[in-house]
């Protein structure tokens, strides 16, 4: 019998029914992962602040050591090492995760280009919402920038680590952040029960709850970015896009708080 011509209908029938379709991860599953992934990142980050405590030494009472983990967890150089060493525990995380079902880093988190307009239309979209916010704050009195954040920036600048606290908050952070929500957890909600709408809601809440450093106002605007960018991962299919943008929004975020802070 004749082998089969490579090129024939039939010979890429059998070749593509010979592999399995990578599988995803579903509602309980990614849940399940992503708590896994959490608490990578939150080991990963835990492990700088142990670090410091260890270098300062002195009493272990219980006053002393309280003290000297509030100095420790509002300082800018060690806020920013621990966003810096949470980016590999995170990816080490989601690739045990994703391996386990057999499917392509890169096409499981959706790192695929993106279109200018995407771009232009995300760039736009998240300008008005945050000017929005901010007229909103001015309206009622609130303060532009969140006290957190110019606590962080004058003890990073003390410390001389200005440079660290920008690769901090405006690469490191993104990339973690919108590969575990935007990337992982929305690729096995969007593909469960909850469906796209579903996905992107839930991952935008498990995304305002990374940061709760922030009073309720600001996590609302939190929230409503990141139903933005849930959007934007959806439509442009690239997480690469989500990052860019909340690389960006960190980046102003970390401007205006240097101008802030310097007047």
């Amino acid at each position: 019998m004749d082998t089969l011509d490579p090129a024939s209908p039939i010979a890429a029938a059998i070749e593509t029914t010979s592999e399995p379709a990578p599988r995803v991860w579903k509602f309980w599953g990614t849940t399940f992962w992503g708590f896994v992934i959490f608490a990578a990142m939150f080991v990963g980050q835990l492990a700088v602040v142990g670090w410091f405590l260890f270098r300062q030494g002195g009493s272990i009472d219980q006053e002393s050591f309280s003290e000297a983990v509030t100095t420790v967890v509002s300082n800018g150089l060690t806020i920013s090492l621990s966003v810096i060493t949470g980016l590999p525990a995170v990816l080490a995380a989601l690739w045990v995760a994703i391996r386990i079902k057999r499917a392509r880093f890169a096409d499981y988190l959706a790192l695929r280009s993106f279109s200018w307009s995407d771009l232009a239309i995300g760039v736009v979209a998240l300008f008005v919402l945050v000017m929005a916010w901010d007229a909103l704050s001015r309206a009622t009195g609130r303060e532009v920038e969140p006290g957190f954040m110019g606590d962080v920036l004058k003890t990073a600048r003390d410390d001389g680590a200005i440079w660290l606290l920008v690769l901090a908050f405006c690469v490191a952070a993104p990339i973690t952040e919108e590969f575990f929500a935007r990337g992982f957890l929305y690729r096995g909600w969007s593909e469960s029960f909850l469906r796209v709408p579903g996905a992107i809601v839930l991952s935008s809440l498990v995304w305002t709850g990374l940061h709760l450093q922030y009073n309720w106002y600001f996590l609302g605007e939190v929230f409503s970015i990141g139903l933005l960018l849930g959007y934007l991962r959806y439509r442009s299919n690239s997480i690469w896009l989500t990052i860019i943008l909340h690389g960006l929004n960190n980046l102003a975020a970390v401007v205006q708080t240097i101008l802030l802070t310097s007047s």
